[in-house]
């Protein structure tokens, strides 16, 4: 039976999705391809008829993932979106979460098309920092610097906080630290 083409975009859609959830909370290496293609509610099979090969899934994937992020994070006081960023909630939520939390450390093992994607996400974000941070008043070089700085620090906040079982007091301790860090460096400026 031949399936139309809004039918197969639509099914490759629903792929992608899966495996922008999948990926953020398992790895790309732990995540096979038949159980990538059962979550999404096709065979095994059927993978092939999408993508030459899991590394293709892994750009798309990715690029979905930051997509999600950015449009979760644009628009927002970079106040409001580092206290949403730094949170249990986003630690909590890791197949939703931002994949520069969850997928960093794999990507750096990546090849250079996924290193590309992760590059794009993140200037992407960081830029939605840079882009308050400026408006407060800061030099564009001096916004720039503490955008990274910022969401750099929000990355490792939550990567430690992970790593930590969840109901410690270090995992907590972690988040609100960082975010009291980061709010500071929004709202004065970086420390001399």
């Amino acid at each position: 039976m031949r399936v139309t083409k809004e039918k197969a975009q639509e099914n490759r859609d629903r792929i992608v999705d899966t495996a922008a959830v999948l990926f953020r909370e398992h790895g790309f290496d732990s995540v096979g391809v038949a159980q990538l293609m059962e979550q999404a509610g096709f065979t095994h099979g059927g993978f092939y008829n999408h993508f030459r090969s899991k590394e293709g899934l892994v750009v798309e994937a990715a690029a979905k993932a930051f997509g999600e992020t950015a449009a979760r994070y644009s628009g927002r006081d970079a106040v409001v979106a580092i206290e949403l960023y730094i949170s249990r909630e986003h630690r909590d939520a890791r197949g939703h979460g931002c994949p520069a939390a969850a997928l960093s450390g794999e990507a750096a093992r990546q090849p250079d098309e996924t290193k590309s994607v992760f590059a794009v996400g993140i200037e992407n974000l960081v830029r939605v920092l840079e882009d308050d941070i400026a408006r407060r008043k800061a030099h564009a070089s001096e916004a720039r610097m503490q955008a990274i700085n910022v969401f750099a620090q929000a990355v490792g906040a939550i990567v430690l906080s992970r790593a930590c079982p969840d109901n410690s007091m270090l995992a907590d301790e972690i988040l609100d630290a960082c975010r009291a860090d980061c709010l500071s460096t929004i709202q004065h400026g970086a420390r001399k």
